[in-house]
């Protein structure tokens, strides 16, 4: 069945408004009164093994975008990551990402960045902070820890730039109901590492059990298209084929389908090129 995307929903204020205080609401008492054990910086038996590791560069140009926002989303990096860094999750823990930071706020020393919005971005304090959603649950996909709440951006703001990773494979976070929630089902305990250091976002997740498997997670059907009422929507299924330690694929396993609609023309035009 071929894919679609709907046209895209404006909303009022008083709409975005009320959807959000509704949302903290139900956040916060999940949180509270939900019945979860949550992971949480704390001592814990050595985790000597590497279970994955992974970076991402600090600084991109980005059309149309103030550098200054870069650097200030360094700053937001560094403050989110120190709340992130040795968190141990245990067996039946849940790792809740806005949890464990809090809310971003000027007075904890947060600054603007860029906050991707209803197709569109625009400065707001603490943004850039996905990025450091992104690595944690890129990271994950390539453990066995299980990842339970996760969203990606509606829309595709940026054309491709340099992409290692395929599309679809970052996590967007908004305070506090867009959150990243990762739930430990084995019996190893995992211990998260995140810095940043001078060109980098570095990430590891740690464990006091070696891998037992390695994972690689690949895209497929992907697309773009027009659709009917002018723009343009793009789609992928992700998977990941998981390897024994003999390298042989015992698994592939679906992990999501993504559908985002493009804030920029994906197809040359038929003048391009010629002279």
């Amino acid at each position: 069945m071929e894919q679609s995307a709907p046209r895209p929903l404006k909303r009022s204020r008083l709409r975005l408004w009320c959807g959000r205080l509704w949302y903290t609401f139900l956040r916060y008492g999940m949180w509270y009164f939900g019945g979860l054990r949550f992971a949480r910086k704390a001592s814990a038996p050595g985790c000597p093994h590497l279970h994955f590791r992974h970076r991402t560069p600090l600084l991109r140009k980005l059309k149309d975008v103030d550098m200054q926002y870069q650097y200030n989303k360094i700053t937001n990096l560094r403050l989110a990551a120190a709340h992130l860094d040795g968190v141990v999750l245990r067996p039946g823990e849940t790792f809740s990402y806005w949890r464990l930071i809090g809310h971003p706020t000027r007075r904890k020393g947060y600054l603007d960045g860029i906050v991707l919005f209803c197709g569109t971005f625009r400065p707001g304090v603490g943004g850039g902070l996905c990025q450091l959603s992104n690595l944690i649950f890129w990271m994950t996909l390539h453990t066995p820890l299980t990842v339970v709440e996760r969203y990606r951006h509606s829309y595709d703001v940026f054309p491709d730039s340099g992409r290692t990773q395929p599309f679809g494979s970052g996590a967007t976070c908004v305070y506090p109901y867009r959150d990243l929630m990762i739930r430990n089902d084995t019996q190893t305990t995992f211990r998260l590492h995140v810095t940043v250091g001078e060109e980098f976002l570095e990430g590891e997740w740690r464990a006091d059990r070696r891998p037992e498997f390695a994972y690689r997670v690949v895209e497929r059907d992907h697309c773009m298209k027009s659709e009917w009422w002018g723009g343009y929507s793009r789609h992928n299924k992700l998977f990941r084929e998981v390897y024994d330690t003999e390298g042989r694929c015992v698994d592939v396993q679906y992990i999501t389908s993504n559908d985002a609609l493009m804030m920029y023309s994906p197809f040359l035009s038929e003048t391009t090129g010629k002279p």
